[in-house]
């Protein structure tokens, strides 16, 4: 069970964050209304909800979630692959540590982004991307591995990040897309399979009693549903633009 969510309203330079896509520029007004709604699913699930303000000096910031890896016990500050992505990491770990006594750090030249971190129970799958490199990905699997957790570094070949293809919604049971409907490593696992024209659908959130969803997927929806969970539906069109997905924009733990 999540009792708490961090979560860091877009700022007036988000329009002009990173993007590999050729979705246009996002609306600055519907993108806070889309965070506002997101917010209140949030709190839908039951948990606590900190909102940080915007920062215009670092336009990708409202997608905390790469900043950090968070356990129950201890948290890892990471080294976003994005240079000018750097100095989110600055603000985001005086937070932390009103949450958690044990803070890790990954350091240059290691490079990390939380979107590329996927934890199954006791199991963190770490995904190789052109944010996160090998060192870094070393680093924090000697942190969980020291901390008895398993580790295990995962090669991406479509993906942008681990986490865009593939979500873990609890008792064994997978949400995959492209590249990891058959990948060896999750075969174990129950899979809901996304179509390939609902792709981006794959990154939704377990949140409690809920998972949340993006709008305007209703085949993975259903899916979802039909496996026995309670969904809800969240517009997030102005940040797919820029890359991101549900669980970019929050840090859950």
């Amino acid at each position: 069970m999540f009792k708490n969510v961090i979560v860091k309203t877009p700022g007036e330079s988000y329009i002009n964050g990173l993007t590999t896509s050729n979705l246009g520029t996002p609306t600055m007004t519907k993108a806070l209304e889309q965070h506002i709604s997101y917010i209140e699913a949030l709190k839908t699930c039951g948990v606590e909800v900190t909102i940080l303000l915007s920062n215009p000096d670092f336009p990708d910031s409202t997608f905390v979630e790469d900043t950090a890896v968070l356990t129950s016990n201890f948290a890892v500050v990471t080294n976003p692959g994005a240079e000018t992505r750097n100095g989110e990491i600055i603000e985001m770990e005086p937070v932390l540590k009103k949450f958690y006594n044990e803070i890790y750090s990954v350091e240059a030249p290691g490079t990390l982004d939380g979107g590329d971190i996927l934890q199954i129970e006791d199991h963190f799958y770490i995904g190789i991307s052109a944010r996160t490199n090998y060192v870094g990905a070393t680093q924090l699997k000697q942190i969980l591995e020291s901390e008895n957790y398993k580790a295990t570094i995962v090669e991406l070949k479509e993906f942008f990040h681990l986490k865009t293809g593939i979500t873990y919604l609890g008792e064994g049971t997978i949400v995959v897309a492209g590249e990891f409907v058959d990948h060896p490593l999750f075969n174990s696992y129950k899979k809901i399979v996304v179509p390939q024209e609902e792709e981006y659908a794959a990154n939704c959130i377990r949140v409690n009693d809920y998972v949340i969803v993006p709008a305007g997927f209703p085949q993975t929806k259903q899916k979802i549903e039909d496996a026995g969970y309670k969904t809800l539906e969240v517009d997030t069109t102005e940040f797919r633009k820029l890359d991101g997905g549900l669980s970019c924009l929050s840090l859950r733990f």
